[in-house]
Formats: C-alpha cells, sequence, structure tokens
C-alpha cells in the first residue's frame, strides 16, 4: 500500500522566497499528480497577448469582445502547447477534469468555440506548463516553498489575474508578503 498523496485539484501559491521568473508569486493549478510525477498550470502570470490576438495569429475566426483575456505564461515547459482553464459545461476532446467543474483542454475545438463566444467568459489560455519529476514537487513543498489549498473556481475566474497570489493566500487567512521561508524545528 502506498503513503502517496495526490495533489492534484490543489492550487500552489509560491512563497516569497521563490524568485524564479517562472514561479516567483505564481498560483499554480496541479492538473496531474502522481508517483510519476506533477503537472500543473500557472494562473497569474500575463503575457503581452489577448485571447482574441492569439485566435487571430492561429487563423481562428474570432468575434469581437468586450472581455478580452490575457493568454497567461502557463510554465516554462513545451511553451508552445495552449492549454484552457473553463468551466465544465462541456466535455472537449483532450480535456482533464478537476474539482468544483474545472476542465483543462488541449484540443483546438476549444479554440473555435471561444472564437465563436460559444463558451462562458469563464475560460482563459495558457502557454505551457510546470512539471516536476517523481517526488521533487513533494520535497519543494517540504523545503517550505509552496503554499497549498483546493482548487477553487472564484480565484481562477473571478478575480483578476493581478491579485490571485495575494487573494490565494488570503484564503489562508494571512498575509503571504508577511511570511518567512524559514521554519523552525521544536
Amino acid at each position: 500500500m502506498s503513503d502517496f498523496l495526490s495533489l492534484k485539484n490543489q492550487m500552489l501559491i509560491a512563497m516569497p522566497s521563490i524568485q524564479d521568473a517562472d514561479f516567483g508569486q505564481s498560483v499554480t493549478v496541479i492538473c496531474e499528480h502522481n508517483e510519476d510525477g506533477a503537472m500543473g498550470i500557472v494562473i497569474n502570470h500575463p503575457l503581452e497577448l489577448s485571447t482574441t490576438d492569439l485566435l487571430e495569429h492561429m487563423d481562428i475566426p474570432c468575434e469581437k469582445s468586450d472581455n478580452i483575456n490575457p493568454v497567461l505564461a502557463g510554465g516554462p515547459v513545451q511553451t508552445d502547447r495552449g492549454f484552457v482553464i473553463h468551466r465544465a459545461e462541456k466535455i472537449w476532446k483532450s480535456s482533464i477534469e478537476l474539482n468544483d467543474n474545472i476542465s483543462i483542454t488541449t484540443s483546438a475545438d476549444i479554440l473555435h468555440a471561444m472564437g465563436r463566444q460559444e463558451i462562458s467568459t469563464e475560460a482563459f489560455v495558457a502557454l505551457g506548463y510546470a512539471g516536476w519529476g517523481p517526488g521533487q514537487l513533494e520535497k519543494e513543498i517540504l523545503a517550505n516553498s509552496w503554499l497549498t489549498i483546493p482548487i477553487q473556481a472564484d480565484l481562477l475566474f473571478n478575480t483578476d489575474v493581478n491579485t490571485r497570489w495575494h487573494a490565494a493566500a488570503n484564503k489562508l487567512g494571512f498575509d503571504i508578503a508577511q511570511l518567512s521561508s524559514f521554519s523552525g524545528n521544536a
């Protein structure tokens, strides 16, 4: 019997000590986590590219909208690969279903539906993902690099992308900027 505890459906909140350009002040949704490693999408590092711009660049017809979400830097791995984080109103090809009625989809059919505005505004695109090898994420958590909270649709879809880090930490009941990366031992 394994003691493995999956962090799928959790959000990682980067501790202030992380100064890395890809993960500093990041919030990451864990999409997969098993004994072989973990995969997640950073949900609060916007690129200077809108969803409309991305769809037009891909020659996907796009109806103009007042709601133009930024494309996010989902992580440093395969930055040419896109992921759509969305409400699970419909199951698409290549979807990973998460808790709280949230899915991550990689198939092009969802991008076409976004261009036609057939998807609710509760959807955004991330390019790339974050990956951890076997045991790596667990070691980083033990080293006080990350805090975790259950996935929260409100943070994903109703919180401004630039305030998600503070808002995620506030769900734990404190100001993350006041935390230290050092822990004591009794």
